[in-house]
């Protein structure tokens, strides 16, 4: 990517032996860009980063109200869950609370990540559901939101009406046109947008209060407070987005998406965070994302959260540690 800067160094040795480049911005509370690296006019997919802006109509609609959703739902809509119990039995009763089931999602099966409901399909010789993709929950929202509409089944069809409010707010809270599309992971559309217009919609939500002026920020603010409320909801046990927003004690959101994507919403700065790593690492972005929360002064950098990300070991398989994962010099502050 053009004019990528290096974000992320992997030490070995005591010298640096590989080096992932990638582009960061930070968003003031009216969308105005703070600080950047690299280039904050690259579009990208923020693919599951932007989980929180498809959730939006579901709120803004009247439809999570109108089906008593909860925050514990508004987590999961916003969620790339481990598929553990805690998430396919709460998605499994959303579902069957809108007299839908499985085979009415769109999203695909695959193995959870969860090792324990993994062993248990693997035990007893069983086969992944749709409920345990990363994305069912923001499926199930989806599904929620046609339901209200009164829209066809085929939801993830780029002419869909739930598909073109998702548009709508995109291009609302990034300020610009969408720049294309292409179907994520789960089959579900995935805007392209500019780094900065990420981070400004990641703004926007950070700045949205839940007694604010307009619905759609009283909206954003309802699903921002869902995911801090919830970590353990939005991914889960050992994931970056669950420990980081742990660490945080819920006062700020964040959320990765595929391919090294990371955002964050800090509501105490009215502040969003929005990066990409070129090569899709993740292990750079998260060691990126957690060097930027430190930057900004709301992530205790000697927190076994931070330390594990900005200073996180190279093991080998004797468990002798062989090197390190380190954002560059000065990118923490």
């Amino acid at each position: 990517m053009k004019g990528a800067v290096a974000l992320t160094e992997i030490w070995r040795g005591g010298r640096v032996e590989s080096l992932h480049m990638g582009h960061a911005v930070i968003a003031g509370p009216g969308g105005e860009i703070v600080e950047s690296w690299g280039d904050p006019e690259v579009v990208i997919y923020p693919r599951s980063s932007s989980k929180m802006i498809q959730a939006l109509p579901l709120v803004e609609s009247g439809a999570a109200d109108a089906a008593g959703l909860g925050d514990e739902q508004l987590a999961l809509a916003c969620a790339s869950h481990n598929g553990a119990h805690i998430h396919t039995d709460r998605v499994e009763a959303w579902l069957e609370g809108l007299g839908l089931s499985d085979d009415d999602l769109r999203c695909g099966a695959h193995m959870p990540h969860d090792p324990v409901a993994s062993k248990e399909i693997l035990c007893s010789d069983g086969a992944p559901r749709q409920v345990h993709n990363n994305c069912s929950g923001k499926h199930a929202g989806f599904l929620t939101l046609t339901r209200h509409l009164g829209a066809g089944p085929e939801y993830i069809e780029i002419d869909h009406p739930v598909q073109k409010a998702v548009r709508e707010v995109w291009e609302d809270l990034t300020g610009e046109p969408v720049h294309g599309w292409s179907p994520d992971g789960c089959s579900a559309p995935n805007f392209a947008t500019s780094l900065k217009g990420l981070a400004r919609a990641m703004a926007f939500f950070a700045a949205a209060r839940e007694d604010g002026e307009t619905l759609r920020e009283r909206s954003a603010a309802r699903l921002r407070n869902a995911m801090a409320r919830h970590p353990e909801l939005v991914a889960g046990e050992g994931r970056a987005c669950t420990r980081l927003m742990r660490a945080m004690n819920g006062s700020v959101a964040v959320k990765t998406g595929a391919e090294a994507v990371f955002v964050a919403m800090i509501p105490q700065l009215e502040t969003g965070i929005a990066l990409k790593i070129a090569d899709g690492g993740t292990r750079a972005s998260e060691a990126t994302i957690a060097a930027l929360l430190i930057r900004l002064g709301v992530l205790d950098a000697e927190s076994e959260a931070a330390q594990a990300l900005v200073n996180a070991p190279i093991v080998n398989c004797r468990g002798i540690t062989t090197g390190h994962i380190r954002p560059v010099a000065g990118l923490m502050g």
